[in-house]
C-alpha cells in the first residue's frame, strides 16, 4: 500500500502512523484544531493505514469535487455504521439502488410549496421559545442557548416529520424527549472514540451506556411505530370518506397536499415495483429525518446567535433590516416570503455556516477505485472530508477566521462551488438544507424582533461530536427590545 502511494509522485500522501490518528481521536474534544495541525504539517491531504484499509483525509476542494460529484461513490464512511441500530437503512446510511429509490421518494417533501407550509411551524414554535426565554431576558444573565434551541428544534422536527406535537419545550422530561437527548449524546461520544464504534466493544467497555442507548432507541422506535399506525389509520379513513378538503392547483402539480408531514408522504409512496413501503422502511426514514434535522439545526441557530451577540455592529445592521421589513408589530406572523429576500440575514447565515458548519467532517467509503487528478485511491478507502478547514481556507477566504457577513455580498473569484459546502454537495448533499435554512432564518428573525443579544458568559469552545457543539456552552445574554 505504501509503495502504491510512493509511486504517485504527489504531496497527497504524507503517511502517518495509525496510532497518531487513533490517539488524537481518543482526545478529540478539540478535533478541529488537531486536524488543522495536521493540515499545516502535512498539507491539505494526508493519509494513514487503518488495519488493512486506507484512511485518506482531505481539505482540498479539487479532490472533494471529484469525490462528491461522483454518482458511484455515495456510500458513507464506516464510522456512520454506529448509527444503524437507531436509523436502520434510512437515507443517511443506505446506498446504491435503495438510496436512489428513497431519495426520489423523499425529495418532493422539500418542494418550496411544502416548505412554505412548514414556515408556519417554525414561526409558532419559535414564539413558544421567545415566551420561555422572557424570564431570562434581564440583559445580564448568561444563557446557554443550545439546550433551549434543542427543545425547540425537536418540536419543529417532530411536527414536520411525523405530524405530531411532542411539546418538548413544555415537557423536557418526557420519555421520548429524554430518549432523543440520551441517544444523541451517546452516539456523539462514540463517533469521536473509534474503539466504541464497534458494538461488541461498546457493550463490553461501556455496559451502562450501551443499555441506556438501546433503551432510548426502543423508546423512540415504539413512539414512531405508534405514530405510523395512527397516521396510517387516519389516512385510510380519509381515503374512504367521500369528502376531501380543497387542494390548490400548485400542490396538485407536485402530487402532494398541504401540510403533509414526511410520514404522510412515505405512507402514500410506493417502491419501483409498485409495493407500499413497509413499516420498517417508513420508521427508518422518519428516524433519519429526526436525527438529521434536530441537532444540526440546533447547532446552526445557536452559533449564529452567539456570533451576533459578539458582533454588535452586525447585529445592529441585521435588526435594522428586520425592522424595516416587519415594522414594530412583533405579533405579525413570519411568512415564507418575508424571510426569503432579507439580504443581510442571508449573508449572516452563510457566514455562520462557513465559520461553524453543523457537520464539520463528512466521510465516504470507496467500493471502487477513485481516479483523482494526480493519484488514484484504491477500493476500501475511507475518506474524511474536512469541511471546517475547507470553509476557513486562507487561499479562498480573506481573513478566514473573521465573522464578516458582507463578504457574501460580492463574488469571490478565488472560490468555486466546492469551496463553500456546509451541507455537502453533489448527488448526496443534504436533502433538508432548504428546510434548515428557512428554519434558521425564521428563528433568528423571531428572536431579534423580541430581544437584543449581548455578549455574556464563557466564550465557545467548539467540539466536534458528529454535530458541532461547544464544551463551554453557547452563551448569550438577552435584553427585551424597546421599540421607540
Amino acid at each position: 500500500m505504501i509503495a502504491f502511494f510512493q509511486s504517485a509522485r504527489c504531496n497527497f500522501v504524507s503517511i502517518i502512523l495509525l496510532y497518531k490518528i487513533t490517539s488524537f481521536c481518543l482526545r478529540a474534544k478539540y478535533l478541529h484544531l488537531k486536524f488543522q495541525e495536521f493540515v499545516t504539517r502535512f498539507g491539505k491531504s494526508f493519509c494513514a493505514l487503518l488495519l488493512r484499509d486506507l484512511m485518506v483525509v482531505t481539505a482540498d476542494p479539487r479532490y472533494v469535487e471529484e469525490l462528491l460529484s461522483s454518482q458511484k461513490h455515495v456510500q458513507k464512511n464506516q464510522l456512520y455504521w454506529l448509527l444503524r441500530d437507531w436509523l436502520g437503512d434510512g437515507l443517511l446510511l443506505s446506498y446504491d439502488r435503495k438510496w436512489q429509490m428513497m431519495r426520489k421518494i423523499i425529495t418532493p417533501t422539500f418542494h418550496f410549496k411544502i416548505l412554505e407550509q412548514f414556515v408556519d411551524v417554525f414561526e409558532r414554535q419559535s414564539r413558544v421559545l421567545v415566551q420561555k426565554l422572557s424570564a431570562l431576558a434581564d440583559g445580564a444573565t448568561a444563557v446557554d442557548i443550545y439546550p433551549h434551541m434543542g427543545l425547540m428544534t425537536l418540536d419543529v422536527i417532530a411536527e414536520t416529520a411525523m405530524g405530531v406535537c411532542v411539546h418538548a419545550q413544555q415537557d423536557s422530561k418526557s420519555d421520548f424527549v429524554q430518549a432523543v437527548k440520551d441517544v444523541t449524546n451517546i452516539v456523539a461520544t462514540r463517533f469521536i472514540r473509534p474503539i466504541l464504534a464497534f458494538p461488541r466493544l461498546f457493550k463490553l467497555l461501556r455496559p451502562q451506556q450501551y443499555e441506556k442507548q438501546m433503551e432510548g432507541i426502543r423508546i423512540m422506535h415504539r413512539f414512531t411505530a405508534k405514530i405510523i399506525e395512527e397516521r396510517r389509520t387516519a389516512l385510510q379513513k380519509k381515503n374512504n370518506a367521500s369528502t376531501e378538503s380543497a387542494t390548490s392547483a400548485e400542490m396538485l402539480d407536485i402530487g402532494l397536499k398541504p401540510r403533509m408531514a414526511l410520514l404522510d408522504v412515505l405512507l402514500q409512496s410506493t417502491t419501483t415495483d409498485g409495493q407500499a413501503l413497509s413499516d420498517a422502511q417508513i420508521r427508518d426514514e422518519v428516524n433519519t429525518f429526526m436525527f438529521e434535522g434536530h441537532d444540526t439545526t440546533t447547532s446552526a441557530i445557536s452559533f449564529c446567535l452567539y456570533l451576533l451577540a459578539r458582533h454588535p455592529e452586525c447585529q445592529r445592521v441585521l435588526f435594522e433590516e428586520i425592522r424595516n421589513h416587519f415594522g414594530t408589530d412583533t405579533s405579525r406572523p413570519i411568512k415564507y416570503k418575508d424571510v426569503q429576500h432579507l439580504t443581510y440575514l442571508n449573508c449572516v447565515i452563510k457566514e455562520t455556516l462557513r465559520l461553524y458548519p453543523p457537520i464539520p467532517v463528512i466521510g465516504r467509503w470507496l467500493k471502487e477505485e477513485l481516479v483523482l487528478p494526480d493519484v488514484t485511491l484504491p477500493p476500501r478507502t475511507n475518506v474524511l472530508i474536512l469541511l471546517w478547514q475547507i470553509l476557513r481556507d486562507p487561499d479562498v477566504y480573506a481573513e478566514p477566521e473573521r465573522f464578516w457577513p458582507e463578504r457574501h455580498l460580492e463574488n469571490n473569484e478565488r472560490a468555486n462551488v466546492f469551496s463553500n459546502i456546509p451541507f455537502s454537495a453533489g448527488p448526496r448533499n443534504c436533502i433538508g438544507q432548504k428546510f434548515a435554512i428557512f428554519e434558521l432564518r425564521t428563528v433568528v428573525v423571531q428572536l431579534l424582533r423580541h430581544y437584543e443579544l449581548l455578549p455574556s458568559g464563557a466564550p465557545i469552545q467548539p467540539s466536534i461530536k458528529i454535530v458541532l457543539r461547544s464544551k463551554s456552552g453557547v452563551n448569550v445574554a438577552l435584553k427585551k427590545r424597546a421599540y421607540v
